[in-house]
């Protein structure tokens, strides 16, 4: 009788050892997936930081052009 609830109490604790195990192995898939998407988050706030910085340096150079724009028509007394 002994024995049979020392396999029987073997087997459940196998069980659990096993659903502890396949537990495990998701929680490490689920961190793996977790840092691949904070790394995409990343590069992705990377591309807008450096979006922004080429949007700066145009609306800069359109804002040069004006300038120029005006001082030619100044100059040809030209109005607008």
């Amino acid at each position: 009788m002994t024995g049979d609830v020392e396999n029987l109490l073997l087997e459940h604790m196998k069980r659990f050892q096993a659903t502890l195990d396949r537990f495990e192995r998701k929680q490490d898939e689920l961190v793996g997936r977790v840092a691949n998407l904070e790394s995409g988050i990343a590069s992705l706030m990377q591309h807008l930081t450096n979006l922004t910085a080429a949007d700066a340096a145009q609306q800069l150079a359109i804002d040069n052009v004006s300038r120029r724009l005006d001082r030619i028509e100044r100059r040809l007394e030209m109005s607008h």
